[in-house]
């Protein structure tokens, strides 16, 4: 008769959120599977690593679903069309600035950090589903300055490429900013002149 393996003695679900945060805080080339066994639970042997994530590169995936279903959630407000446009876009920023700099979990954004922090050829293939990320982002930001142009929100010879590349590259600067330890309220306040941009595109 077959042996049963034995069980597994670390919560694999606490075990994810750790790794999140190293991936987060470090990027993907730079997390090691060292750094990732020991930091994981209370510190897993390589066996049970791999028979619970299969890879480092496995591991990630769960990672970046949990990420985007969770603190990546803060963009969900551009694609709410109940929203006026400008609002929309408004709280998106407001909500990414304060789940940057909030305790718990490292500053900036893994959207923002994941890619541009890997180098080799297989951890941007994986890193893949970040790029989507920040192409949604950017389809969002787009369709809200279209959508105030064609209700009359903004004048009608707006650019809405450039209008809304000014707001997502307001975004992925929070990274940095927050990253390098600027506090909220600056970064908040910082927000209420970004949106002076729109204003001025006003009909």
């Amino acid at each position: 008769m077959a042996q049963m393996g034995r069980p597994r003695t670390f919560d694999r679900d606490a075990a994810i959120t750790q790794a999140m945060h190293l991936f987060w805080e470090h990027g993907y080339d730079s997390t090691s599977l060292s750094q990732l066994k020991a930091n994981m639970g209370s510190g897993i042997s390589a066996p049970s690593f791999y028979a619970a994530f299969g890879s480092k590169e496995a591991l990630f995936k769960e990672v970046m679903t949990r990420y985007l279903n969770s603190h990546g959630r803060v963009t969900e407000s551009l694609f709410d069309t109940h929203l006026p446009p400008r609002e929309a876009i408004e709280r998106t920023l407001r909500s990414s600035a304060k789940m940057q700099c909030e305790p718990g979990h490292p500053r900036g954004c893994l959207v923002a950090l994941g890619l541009m922090s890997a180098s080799s050829a297989q951890a941007v293939a994986i890193s893949a589903p970040l790029a989507e990320a920040r192409a949604r982002n950017r389809a969002g930001f787009m369709a809200c300055v279209e959508r105030a142009i064609r209700e009359g929100e903004l004048a009608a010879q707006t650019d809405p490429r450039a209008l809304a590349t000014v707001f997502e590259s307001f975004l992925l600067g929070l990274t940095t900013l927050a990253r390098d330890g600027v506090a909220h309220a600056v970064l908040d306040a910082a927000i209420t002149q970004v949106m002076s941009t729109w204003d001025a595109a006003r009909a």
